[in-house]
């Protein structure tokens, strides 16, 4: 597995940890609420953990996965733009640091203009 992915859950863990049908987890990917990747190459989604908050769904993900969606920006492309550093100021900062501050406008605007 890529470190890009390294960080991130498989459905079946996630349904077992969320005490839910993974085909809920299943179901949520599809309706927007949760982002998932797929490492090239394989079938298996995988579920960035960032994008949860004591094993519940962050709020906001649900509304920059709805912007992505909005503007064709596809799962995998979305996952980049968030994990992506910020700037030039190189202290690693990306789209998911201001997502975990409440900067949810912020994201969708960023998601919005990457088009």
């Amino acid at each position: 597995m890529s470190s890009a992915y390294a960080a991130s859950l498989p459905a079946t863990w996630l349904a077992q940890r969320m005490a839910v049908d993974p085909a809920r987890i299943e179901n949520m990917r599809r309706g927007g609420e949760l982002i998932a990747v797929r490492e090239p190459g394989s079938t298996e989604w995988r579920y960035p953990a960032w994008q949860f908050d004591a094993g519940r769904p962050r709020p906001g993900v649900a509304r920059v996965v709805s912007a992505a969606r909005e503007c064709g920006v596809d799962d995998t492309r979305l996952f980049a733009l968030l994990t992506s550093p910020l700037g030039l100021r190189g202290d690693g900062r990306t789209m998911v640091d201001l997502l975990r501050e409440g900067r949810e406008d912020e994201v969708v605007a960023a998601v919005r203009a990457a088009r």
